[in-house]
């Protein structure tokens, strides 16, 4: 069993992992949407429209919970041929 330090580093990368996707345009996401789950894309449009940054930083936390829910590995090849097309 992981150690609680190497459960929080693993919880915090999802979360930036989730957090890249809410900086993408609205072509790459158009693009990576077949890779997520509806939920989660959900949480990730809604997270592109708050302004406010404690609603931004709830939302964050949000998409990092969905995050570690799911399996990461094909949300992270989409995004990286995503991002070097």
């Amino acid at each position: 069993r992981p150690s609680r330090s190497a459960r929080k580093r693993r919880a915090l990368a999802l979360q930036k992992l989730g957090v890249r996707l809410t900086r993408l345009t609205g072509t790459q996401l158009q693009a990576l949407s077949l890779a997520l789950p509806e939920e989660l894309l959900d949480a990730v449009l809604e997270a592109r429209r708050l302004r406010s940054r404690a609603a931004l930083a709830r939302q964050q936390q949000y998409i990092g919970r969905l995050m570690r829910q799911i399996d990461p590995a094909p949300i992270e090849r989409a995004l990286d041929a995503t991002l070097h097309r």
